[in-house]
């Protein structure tokens, strides 16, 4: 079996990634991230969707934006046909397309993190939408002169429809996160420097701690050890960044063993923390 660390943050090697699926099999994923930003447009089936502590039974024509530090899963809550489309764009393509008047990223970062991500399309801006995912389809399986520009023009203009839509919002999607998984995320994110153990949890909430940790490998499909352990990686490469070296890095994100530290960055990273901080 893959270790979950392995997959947890998926590599996009090109510029974007389009897909248009169509599953008809129970699916559920555990958290993740891409190393891109993800739009994602639900078009039927019964669905749940997590992003960081909230979750979203999904409507046809929701239409949701993930940055690359947001932990997101979907979840097929049965066996109906499950159709989405999903873009991934790399930040520095998303940037060329973009111009100082008009920042296509502003969707995906200028909000607060796991918050503000979904969008409602009515039928008549879905169907403006699904034209344009028709057209990059086409384009994107054509070997025309000009098809490459042509789809970077399509790409641009989904991108722009997208960013009108969660200008011109004000719904608050219902959440529906259990909120014994919602504060136990809380509770270990405003920890992670400190000692946190599952006895802990189960004495702060007043359960079981076997039933603790089955409603959070139920909602997020990751155990407790493997969240926090992804926390305290996310938490080192934002210190990595700030240019903390790397032992105050380890130790500041909640680290006891360098030697673990280092093992473990390398393996859910995929890159090393000294190369991390090198990189920049």
């Amino acid at each position: 079996m893959n270790d979950p660390f392995e997959l947890r943050y998926d590599p996009i090697h090109q510029d974007y990634l389009y897909l248009h699926r169509t599953t008809t099999y129970n699916m559920g994923t555990f958290y993740h991230r891409h190393e891109a930003y993800e739009l994602y447009l639900f078009l039927r089936g019964n669905v749940n969707f997590y992003i960081e502590n909230s979750c979203y039974h999904l409507e046809r024509g929701d239409l949701l934006v993930i940055n690359p530090e947001e932990m997101h899963r979907s979840f097929s809550q049965d066996e109906s046909e499950y159709e989405r489309i999903t873009l991934n764009l790399q930040k520095s393509y998303l940037h060329r397309l973009s111009t100082p008047a008009t920042p296509l990223s502003w969707c995906f970062d200028y909000r607060p993190k796991g918050k503000g991500n979904i969008v409602h399309l009515e039928e008549a801006r879905l169907q403006q939408f699904l034209r344009l995912t028709g057209d990059l389809e086409k384009t994107l399986s054509s070997e025309d002169y000009g098809a490459d520009i042509i789809a970077n023009s399509t790409l641009a203009q989904l991108l722009v429809l997208t960013n009108m839509a969660f200008h011109k919002t004000d719904i608050v999607p219902a959440d529906i996160m259990p909120e014994l998984v919602r504060k136990t995320m809380e509770y270990i994110d405003a920890h992670l420097e400190q000692t946190i153990t599952l006895e802990q949890l189960a004495g702060l909430f007043h359960l079981n701690s076997t039933y603790i940790s089955r409603q959070f490998k139920q909602h997020t499909g990751l155990t407790l050890r493997s969240y926090i352990l992804d926390r305290r990686i996310l938490l080192a490469k934002a210190y990595l960044r700030e240019g903390l070296s790397l032992t105050e890095a380890c130790y500041q994100s909640g680290f006891s063993d360098y030697a673990n530290f280092i093992r473990s960055f390398t393996k859910i990273a995929g890159v090393s923390p000294g190369r991390y901080a090198r990189q920049g």
